[in-house]
Parts: C-alpha cells; structure tokens; sequence
C-alpha cells in the first residue's frame, strides 16, 4: 500500500479512503477523527466524530451538544478498526485532550500528530514518541529562528514584573483552552497563590480542567465590578486579547499588557499589540522540536502542514529523507 493510498490531502482536509474518515477536516464531513479541540481543528456539523473524552467534551462547551450526529470517545493507547484501517490516539501534550492520530492498514503505520509540544505542562498529558513509516507534522513555528525559552523562566519574568510594579494590575493575553490553564498552572508551580482574576470568557473551559483533576487554585471573576480599580492593583488578570481593546480592560489600574504566546519572540508582533511584557511561552513544537521529533521517529517520509512548510520540507531533504509540504487550508492556529 502506498501511503496516498492510506491518506491524502482533499478540500475538506486528510481523507482516508479506506476507512472512509476525514482528519480534523474544515468543513463538515460523515466522519471526523478530531486531534483537539481548538476551533482551526474541532468544527461543529459532522455525522459523527471520534476523539478523546476531553476532547469532545471541549467541543460540547465550545459548539453545544449538538455539535455532531453521533460522537465516541478514544482513550489514548487504544487501537479502533474502522474498516479496513486501525487507528489509535496518543498523547500530543498540545492541551487538555489533545492526540496524535495514528493510522495503520496493510503494514504502513501513518502518524498525524495535529499540534504539538515535547516540553513539560502541568495542564495536559505530556507527547509520546509514536514511530511511523510516514509522518504528518504540523510546522506552525518552522523557522530556525524559533527556539522558545524555558516556560519557568517566562514565569520568574512576570513575577518580577508583579514585585517591580505592584500598583499596576498585569493584563495577560491567553487564549481560553490550553494557554489561560498552563499559565495558571505555572504560576501554581512557581509558588503564586493569591487569587488569579479571569475573564468571564475562560470561566467555563477553567472549570472543565478542575473537573478533569487539573488543579488552577483560587480562581476570581475580573468581569464583576469591584467598586474601584484600586481593588485590582498588583492583580494578574487573563482574558482573551481581544478583551483588551474593549472597555472591559478601562476597569484596571494602570494596567501592564501582557501576552502569552509563542509569536512573542517576533518582536514586532508585540509592539503591533501593544504588549510591554511579551511571555514566550508556546504549546507547539519550536524548531529544535520539529526537528527532533523527525530524528528520534525515524519515518521514512514526512508531510509538513500547518505553518512555515517550506524550511521543514528542506530539512528534510537535507537529512536525507523524502519530504513534501500539503499546504492544506482553512487552519487558523487559535493555538498561539
């Protein structure tokens, strides 16, 4: 069997003809297997859609739960027949739930590792090297620039901040899955107990991730009215950066902008937001981890999507392995 045979690329996304399933496809599709639950992979409309527990959960507080005709939830490890293929989901240490798809049918394995981080995260079940003839990686951060510090010492910065300017409340910018939890997380493991305030939008999806056993501590509402912006001096306040050009953010002393994000390291981004206190901290791959994950998987070919495909594809090359770039649409990297 020829690998185009098992998956290829198609309008809707990764089609597998022999089990007549779609992978995180953009538009509606009969059958969906979802990697995780950010909105650019986990859309609402399918007949059916396999994934994690957690990840289906996601998309039933994100989309209703009505978001598809029929769903079932994978555990990581397990290996499904669905026709005449074998899937199985294993951990991607992207956020809460998140998978590696990997596929498997007349001796060829593929492994579709959606989006993906290698380093530590308290908020989610860490990566697990899954080897395969073919490998799919997603490329967002696919430049050699790319090399994303230690998420620790991201976290002594904002708390350095916070000791230096106490009157000022601390605006970070997180997206509502993954980025809000693993940065609370962190703090968590840093030492940070006073109560972290968060934006009405993060409310539900904090909630899930206790639920779950992921412990975020004292958690307080930033949206009420507390009387006087002096009440949130020295506060770190989340929400979604979108809130922070509305008139949400008037409320806060003198706030300090900050954003969490992997595209911190591009400076001109930052200055772009407005951002004084810029975290680089990513949930996916940076360049040294894309390309170790190839070395240590060993494929004998590699698919590059989602990101910066063309350094990756060369790499590749010049390590020998055959490589070429899907340039699928429709992905947004909600992620970063």
């Amino acid at each position: 069997m020829q690998p185009q045979d098992l998956l290829r690329p198609t309008p809707a996304g990764l089609y597998c003809p022999v089990g007549d399933f779609h992978i995180d496809p953009v538009r509606p599709v009969p059958r969906a297997l979802v990697t995780h639950g950010h909105a650019d992979h986990a859309r609402p409309g399918h007949g059916a859609v396999l994934a994690t527990r957690e990840t289906l959960d996601i998309m039933g507080l994100r989309h209703g739960a009505d978001h598809a005709g029929s769903t079932q939830a994978a555990g990581y490890g397990e290996s499904l027949a669905l026709g005449g293929v074998t899937v199985g989901f294993h951990p991607a240490g992207h956020v809460l739930g998140s998978a590696q798809i990997r596929v498997e049918a007349g001796g060829l394995r593929i492994l579709v590792t959606g989006d993906y981080k290698r380093g530590p995260d308290p908020s989610c079940a860490p990566w697990e090297p899954v080897p395969a003839d073919v490998l799919i990686t997603e490329a967002t951060f696919g430049l050699p620039v790319f090399r994303h510090p230690d998420p620790a010492a991201e976290i002594a910065r904002l708390l350095a901040s916070l000791a230096q300017f106490p009157e000022r409340a601390h605006l970070v910018g997180v997206y509502a899955l993954g980025k809000a939890q693993r940065l609370i997380a962190l703090l968590r493991a840093a030492g940070y107990d006073r109560p972290i305030y968060i934006h009405g939008a993060l409310a539900r999806l904090c909630a899930y991730y206790e639920s779950r056993g992921i412990a975020l501590g004292p958690l307080e509402s930033a949206t009420v009215d507390r009387g006087t912006k002096g009440a949130f001096a020295g506060a770190v306040v989340l929400g979604p950066p979108s809130a922070f050009a509305a008139k949400w953010a008037q409320r806060f002393p003198d706030p300090l902008i900050a954003f969490a994000s992997g595209w911190m390291q591009v400076r001109a981004r930052a200055r772009q937001r407005g951002v004084e206190l810029p975290l680089v901290l990513s949930d996916h791959a940076d360049w040294p981890g894309l390309t170790d994950t190839i070395a240590q998987l060993a494929p004998q070919e590699v698919w590059v999507t989602h990101g910066r495909e063309e350094a990756l594809v060369r790499w590749c090359g010049l390590a020998g392995i055959p490589a070429r770039p899907l340039s699928l649409v429709g992905y947004e990297d909600e992620a970063e």
